[in-house]
């Protein structure tokens, strides 16, 4: 699908991701207060999620699934990329805490765990943003793309 999108509607696409990945966050946030950590957790994974989506489109990679996006962003990323081994190992033991959440019995997370992940969120988020943004602009389109 992305490799059919013009320019214009390519950039509209990563920051509606980006909106998404914002939205989730404090989704999160919100969440942990209310001491709902499991969704919390949840929404943090998303959270990254939707921005490495957001870095996967910005570059022209399609992926149709979650584990598709954990896969490229490894490799054309981290694995001798922009993105230390360390962060993405944060977006691999979300992935694998939504899955036990959401999927699993008796598991429950708690404010330890999620205090544990936030600042590694963050520091993953701001790392694929600046990615983003310090993208090559297309000629027909010089506008910032993280509004």
């Amino acid at each position: 699908m992305t490799d059919t999108l013009s320019n214009r509607e390519r950039i509209e696409l990563v920051r509606y991701r980006l909106d998404r990945s914002r939205l989730s966050f404090e989704e999160a946030e919100f969440l942990a207060s209310g001491r709902f950590y499991n969704s919390a957790i949840n929404r943090l994974y998303y959270s990254c999620f939707y921005a490495v989506n957001a870095l996967l489109i910005k570059n022209g990679i399609e992926v149709g699934t979650h584990a598709g996006a954990k896969t490229m962003l490894n490799l054309h990323f981290v694995m001798n990329g922009p993105i230390p081994k360390s962060q993405a190992k944060i977006y691999s033991l979300l992935f694998d805490s939504r899955q036990s959440g959401d999927y699993a019995d008796f598991v429950y997370y708690d404010k330890e765990e999620y205090d544990n992940y936030l600042p590694k969120v963050k520091e993953l988020l701001a790392t694929i943003r600046g990615l983003i943004e310090q993208s090559p602009a297309s000629p027909e389109n010089t506008e910032s793309i993280i509004s």
